[in-house]
């Protein structure tokens, strides 16, 4: 194992969206997880239970990055892990046995992950004192405070080399690599700009553009800001959030974004919007359709196409992925993923809305659940997806019909406490090359198989690259 240390721990500071939080729960809320676990209606802390077509093969905790586990790329044999304090690389050529060949310590929340041939992006979205893997925290306020995007080489996957580094207004919360033979473009998301942040002002309703040309790293730099939301006024075009809307994350910027590259087609996840965008001139993107829905959504988080293209799953990330959003008093509407249809072709394209998916089972008020980043498991003709839920656990459900979705199997573990929301759970759960991996931010790297005549087909599915968010025609072959 290579170990790169390249600071000695520093706190990384997130921004809202995916705030790790924890704290005491009342009386009454603590006394109902103890009776409910008691009981059997949910699992005792950290005790594992899953559907009988899902089986758990590993689990490798943290080491040497304590900080939050958050989102996983994978390139033949590997899966790359981020971490509020760097990134882990797993050799899982063996899935029931993964080894650590690597770990950076890169402190810079959320370390979101992206690989493309022989380059790793990571997302830092924490106002640093320089762009540096030994940089501290410091103020936004502050003109020469630093947040944006870090670009490795990983040639030699044992020891990543760190190459290079593009500012962009509000940090990089999340990237979406849009890939090219020569270059890779990076769309960047960030958002909450503030007036007393030199390099994050508002209404900063757009996206950062990076250019990576791939032979030659060091010269990535940022061709464009494209705006989305285009409004006269400081608040800019998008959803004003409350008090108009109540409950409703205000519009400064997108979360996530999905590219759909061989069909040059985006969705955006934009905080109170959710959008359809043609992507065939990477450098300037054109919104084709948007929504809202100001009756349940409270923060449009993340998306993904089916394989034909004509749906598109938006998350619900209600409370910020600190908060336990899936009970009864929260009902099964909100926190949840709405499915809509496309609609129309090229530019008259519409989204629309069918119905909302979220987990059938109650978790307790001290487990943080929501919806949150899954992928596809590609099964020719059907709408099958994989998706972690925080401490929701990890659910497979089938959208085949968007009016009418169902789970197939699960995955989950009992609370972290009885008494307290201490964040955990699974951040992401993608499918790679017949098996589930799901970073968990508090437990580690799990590996689960899924068995189900569903889902087996999917099995003969092989890919050499998967960035969850860089969407692939899974059944094209030259992969």
């Amino acid at each position: 194992m290579a170990t790169m240390l390249m600071a000695g721990p520093a706190t990384a500071t997130p921004d809202p969206g995916d705030v790790p939080a924890q704290g005491k729960v009342s009386s009454a809320q603590a006394a109902e997880a103890r009776a409910a676990i008691q009981s059997g209606e949910i699992p005792g802390v950290d005790e594992i239970v899953h559907s009988s077509n899902i089986e758990h093969l590993a689990n490798i905790p943290k080491d040497a990055l304590p900080g939050t586990n958050s989102d996983l790329a994978f390139q033949g044999k590997y899966a790359f892990a981020g971490n509020y304090d760097g990134f882990r690389i797993f050799d899982i050529s063996n899935p029931k046995s993964p080894k650590t060949v690597a770990q950076v310590l890169c402190p810079g929340s959320q370390n979101d992950i992206s690989v493309s041939g022989d380059l790793l992006f990571l997302s830092t979205d924490s106002s640093r004192s320089d762009n540096s893997c030994a940089s501290t925290t410091q103020p936004a306020s502050v003109k020469e405070s630093w947040e944006g995007m870090k670009i490795f080489d990983i040639s030699d996957v044992r020891n990543p080399r760190y190459v290079a580094a593009v500012e962009t207004a509000c940090g990089s919360h999340t990237n979406t690599l849009v890939p090219k033979k020569r270059d890779v473009y990076i769309y960047v998301s960030s958002y909450s700009p503030n007036a007393a942040f030199p390099d994050c002002q508002p209404p900063h309703d757009g996206i950062s553009v990076i250019k990576v040309p791939r032979k030659a790293p060091e010269k990535a730099a940022l061709v464009g800001f494209p705006v989305l939301f285009p409004g006269e006024g400081p608040d800019g075009g998008g959803n004003p959030g409350g008090p108009t809307n109540p409950g409703v994350s205000k519009t400064t910027g997108c979360h996530d974004i999905t590219v759909l590259p061989e069909k040059d087609l985006a969705a955006g996840a934009c905080m109170g919007d959710g959008i359809l965008f043609d992507i065939k001139d990477p450098e300037r993107p054109r919104v084709i359709d948007r929504v809202q829905d100001n009756v349940n959504f409270a923060f449009w988080h993340s998306a993904t196409f089916n394989q034909k293209a004509d749906k598109v799953v938006f998350t619900d990330e209600l409370g910020g992925g600190g908060a336990a959003t899936c009970n009864a008093e929260v009902g099964p509407n909100r926190g949840a993923d709405g499915i809509y249809d496309i609609v129309g072709k090229g530019k008259k394209s519409k989204l629309v809305f069918r119905s909302y998916f979220k987990i059938p089972r109650h978790q307790a008020d001290t487990e943080n659940c929501v919806a949150h980043n899954g992928s596809l498991i590609p099964v020719k003709g059907k709408d099958i997806m994989v998706q972690a839920w925080y401490q929701g656990g990890i659910s497979v459900w089938d959208f085949t019909d968007s009016r009418k979705p169902k789970e197939i199997a699960y995955f989950e573990r009992g609370p972290l406490s009885a008494t307290t929301i201490a964040t955990g759970g699974s951040w992401s759960a993608y499918y790679y090359n017949g098996y589930i991996y799901s970073n968990d931010i508090a437990k580690g790297f799990d590996v689960l198989k899924l068995s189900d005549r569903r889902t087996d087909p999917a099995k003969r599915i092989r890919m050499d690259e998967l960035n969850v968010q860089t969407q692939p025609d899974y059944f094209d072959f030259d992969h």
